[in-house]
């Protein structure tokens, strides 16, 4: 509440406590914990790093308590079927979208929830069970989830139709030195593994511009402020008038898929999305030639 509400004061009225009781609750708090969450001076509480770790955390548990009022509704009217998916944002609109529209059609009675979050948030939802599906890039280490690699997808440059580099057929890492590039942020999945890239033609990827979304990176390409690496599946959702894709060479394939929980059973309905799912899948890969590859097809 002391971080919601942006003060101790505040805090204490939310509360309804005094500001010593509330003072004295954050002390238990730290003691308990063996952790100082808060810096402290005359006029504020500030959250220290230990501290603004510790809320990102706690916050995510305590919002699981929030959906238990949905959770009851949903038991108490088990004749609404639904289907719960996550999916990393980067696999939303060219992936998941079509394809629950594909699913709704054949399904009109099943309710349908679609939610994105980034690896590492999305690892931990699904481990609090609130999902049936998980789709993300691979490889993904949790005690708890076991994966299903779906694809290997190729890295390609996205860069403007504008660009001199788009008279080319095909891109190589050396041809990039020197542009500006567009990347994610450090210890990212994708950062990494254009990283890689870089690293097998003895090179250093050098960013002009770093963020942690990949569709701010191509919005960024679509303003001319850079070329990304990315591929063609996470792009599939967006306007690419003026904007176009060339492969890299040597191909590099980045693999994504389903992720699990050890202890659960896939439902009817997560089988049914996962066989529409492969099934788009299988219609890019035709028509994509050699950028999108079924696992079944390696």
């Amino acid at each position: 509440m002391v971080v919601t509400t942006g003060s101790l004061a505040a805090a204490a009225r939310e509360l309804c406590l005094s500001q010593p009781a509330v003072s004295r609750l954050i002390s238990v708090l730290e003691g308990e914990l063996k952790l100082i969450l808060f810096s402290r001076n005359r006029r504020r509480l500030v959250l220290t790093e230990q501290g603004e770790l510790f809320y990102r955390e706690a916050r995510r548990i305590l919002e699981g308590f929030d959906e238990i009022p949905q959770i009851v509704a949903e038991i108490k009217h088990q004749e609404q079927r639904q289907l719960r998916i996550v999916a990393m944002p980067r696999l939303a609109a060219g992936l998941v979208a079509p394809v629950i529209a594909r699913f709704c059609q054949r399904h009109p009675t099943v309710r349908c929830s679609v939610d994105t979050h980034s690896r590492r948030d999305m690892e931990k939802w699904l481990a609090s069970k609130r999902y049936d599906i998980a789709i993300a890039t691979l490889p993904v280490t949790h005690s708890a989830i076991v994966t299903e690699t779906l694809y290997h997808i190729r890295a390609e440059v996205l860069l403007p139709e504008t660009h001199s580099l788009a008279a080319q057929e095909q891109l190589c890492a050396a041809d990039l030195v020197g542009e500006r590039l567009v990347g994610l942020l450090p210890g990212l999945l994708l950062r990494q593994q254009v990283d890689d890239i870089f690293n097998a033609a003895g090179l250093e990827a050098q960013y002009q511009i770093e963020t942690a979304s990949s569709m701010v990176a191509c919005q960024i390409v679509r303003s001319h402020g850079g070329i990304t690496i990315i591929d063609r599946l996470a792009v599939q959702g967006m306007d690419l008038r003026g904007l176009t894709l060339r492969p890299l060479e040597p191909a590099r394939f980045m693999p994504f898929g389903l992720l699990y929980l050890k202890e659960n059973e896939t439902s009817v309905l997560a089988s049914q999305f996962i066989e529409q799912l492969k099934g788009y899948l299988a219609e890019l890969e035709q028509a994509w030639g050699g950028s999108l590859m079924l696992k079944q097809g390696r």
